[in-house]
């Protein structure tokens, strides 16, 4: 039982990154690889920040900070060089990696003799249903503000972007900067997950990052198959989903090791597993 709620943990701590993939994807349709690297550095701002006991205060902000930084440079190169978004994301990405092992200092870093925000708040008095709230608490806090933005004027111009570009452009919105800022916001959320993930596991690593694209692309495809079949309009509600995708995610995982598959073909597992849900609608169009 205590694997899947493993499980069920890092789900939630992977629900930045899901958010992030759902606006750069969903909304803008730019497939952004500056995910790997943003994440990282969520981790890394955190764990520099969190052994030199800085305060929560100043950590989440300079996390958000550089990793909207991160999106946004992806953004400018994409927007006024007029770069292929996909290869913009991937030079931003590879620059990151340089970016955080200079940070660093090292391969890894591990937090030790520091407080998390998992421990520095004590809801209850069990450890795992305490990191479970506080999780909850700071999903649903991150899901309300970004519901509340894409209902806005800003938000609705946002989404129309990715909808059609010489629509809003005709009705003189800078399409450009929306490009710029919806990166920045999606990576903003990336490094979030980063700085969730790292304060779950107590260390950041250098190559935490390599593949983490496919978690946010799994539980986005997720949530797009049940908001198809469910016919959702709805902006809230499809948000919820993203973030049940991240889990579902997870869970799956958990499961594909739970039942013996050998762990060094977990990538495999993963890739398979969402193979299967990109293709099953279409698939079932076919026998339809």
């Amino acid at each position: 039982m205590d694997f899947y709620l493993t499980a069920l943990l890092q789900g939630l701590c992977f629900s930045g990154i899901a958010l992030g993939i759902y606006i750069s994807m969903k909304i803008f349709n730019i497939p952004d690889i500056t995910t790997d690297g943003s994440y990282t550095l969520g981790g890394v701002v955190t764990a520099i920040l969190l052994t030199r006991h800085l305060p929560g205060y100043v950590v989440l902000p300079a996390v958000l900070i550089a990793g909207g930084l991160s999106g946004a440079i992806t953004g400018i190169i994409h927007t006024k060089l007029k770069i292929n978004p996909l290869l913009a994301g991937i030079l931003v990405m590879t620059a990151l990696y340089s970016v955080n092992l200079t940070l660093m200092g090292r391969s890894n870093l591990p937090l030790i003799g520091t407080s998390s925000v998992f421990t520095f708040v004590q809801l209850v008095n069990n450890p795992n249903q305490n990191t479970f709230l506080i999780l909850g608490l700071i999903v649903m806090a991150i899901t309300l503000l970004i519901g509340y933005l894409l209902k806005t004027d800003f938000g609705i111009a946002m989404r129309a972007t990715g909808n059609s570009e010489s629509m809003v452009r005709s009705l003189g919105v800078n399409i450009d900067r929306m490009k710029i800022i919806g990166l920045a916001l999606a990576n903003a959320l990336t490094a979030v997950s980063g700085y969730l993930i790292t304060q779950f596991q107590g260390f950041t690593d250098i190559n935490m990052g390599i593949g983490v694209v496919i978690i946010g692309l799994g539980s986005v495809i997720i949530a797009e198959v049940l908001i198809g079949w469910l016919n959702i309009t709805s902006v809230w509600i499809s948000l919820a989903l993203v973030l049940a995708g991240a889990v579902i995610f997870q869970l799956v995982l958990a499961f594909t090791l739970n039942i013996g598959v050998d762990a060094n073909l977990l990538k495999l597992a993963t890739a398979v597993f969402v193979l299967l849900i990109v293709s099953l609608p279409r698939l079932l169009q076919v026998k339809d």
